[in-house]
C-alpha cells in the first residue's frame, strides 16, 4: 500500500488525491479483473481506482505520473536518483527500469505529482520512500493518447 509523506518544511504542498486517465483507469481495471494477484496488491489497486479522481486523457496534468511515464525518483533515506517507466505487468523489468504497476512501488507512485513522496512496504517488510523528482516523458503530455 501507498501513501503520501507529510510535507516537510520547506517543500511543495503535498496532493490529496492522485488523479487517472479515463484511459488508464479502464485498463487497470481490465487488469484487475482479468489477473489475479497477490491479495494485498489486488486491494491496493482497487482501493487506488475507487479513491482516485479520473480525467479525459487531454485533461491531465503534464506532472503527474501516468502509465508508461518515464518518472525521476530519489530515495528519501538517500542513494542515487533513479528513471523508472510505469509499465503493465508484461513489460515489466524492474532492474532495467521498467516497473509493473502492480508492483508496490509502481502502484505507490501512479497518479502522484512531481514533488509528491510515496511510500511502500518492500517485500522484506522495510518501508521504502521515494521523492518524485521529475517527469521524463508522459504519453499525455507528449500528445499520445491511445498508448
Amino acid at each position: 500500500m501507498s501513501t503520501p509523506l507529510p510535507s516537510r518544511p520547506g517543500a511543495p504542498a503535498m496532493a490529496e488525491h492522485r488523479v487517472l486517465t479515463e484511459l488508464d483507469e479502464v485498463r487497470l481495471r481490465r487488469l484487475l479483473a482479468r489477473q489475479a494477484g497477490p491479495e494485498p496488491l489486488a486491494d491496493a489497486l482497487c482501493r487506488l481506482l475507487d479513491e482516485s479522481d479520473v480525467v479525459p486523457s487531454r485533461a491531465m496534468a503534464p506532472q503527474v505520473v501516468t502509465m508508461l511515464s518515464r518518472v525521476t525518483v530519489r530515495p528519501i533515506e538517500g542513494g542515487p536518483v533513479r528513471s523508472v517507466t510505469l509499465v503493465y505487468p508484461a513489460e515489466a523489468q524492474a532492474e532495467q527500469g521498467p516497473l509493473s504497476v502492480l508492483s508496490p512501488a509502481g502502484l505507490a507512485l501512479l497518479g502522484w505529482p512531481v514533488g509528491q513522496q510515496v511510500q511502500w512496504t518492500k517485500p522484506d517488510g522495510r518501508l521504502a520512500r521515494w521523492e518524485i523528482v521529475a517527469i521524463e516523458y508522459q504519453p499525455e503530455a507528449a500528445g499520445h493518447f491511445t498508448v
